[in-house]
């Protein structure tokens, strides 16, 4: 099993939408590690990691999102692993 990190930046509709919340839910069903959070600039931050598949899974959701989202852009970016998370937790 290959496991990676993802960092994720969603831009458009994404605050105030429960975009952090329902992506807390869809990484903890698909088994990962990492945070989502709410950037100044009004797009999320995401950065997981755990199975290369499962991550994709996780790119693929956000580029729909939760229903009140609007997704305009993702932008992806793939690095090595680090471990350094021990669940998927959205920050405040």
């Amino acid at each position: 099993m290959a496991h990676k990190r993802v960092h994720i930046i969603v831009s458009g509709l994404v605050q105030g939408v429960f975009f952090r919340k329902n992506t807390e839910i869809t990484a903890h069903k698909l088994g990962l590690f990492g945070k989502v959070q709410n950037l100044p600039d009004g797009n999320v931050e995401i950065l997981a990691e755990g199975e290369h598949k499962n991550l994709q899974k996780l790119v693929e959701w956000c580029h729909k999102g939760p229903p009140r989202a609007r997704v305009d852009k993702i932008e992806t970016k793939w690095l090595e692993p680090q471990n350094d998370f021990t669940s998927f937790q959205k920050v405040h």
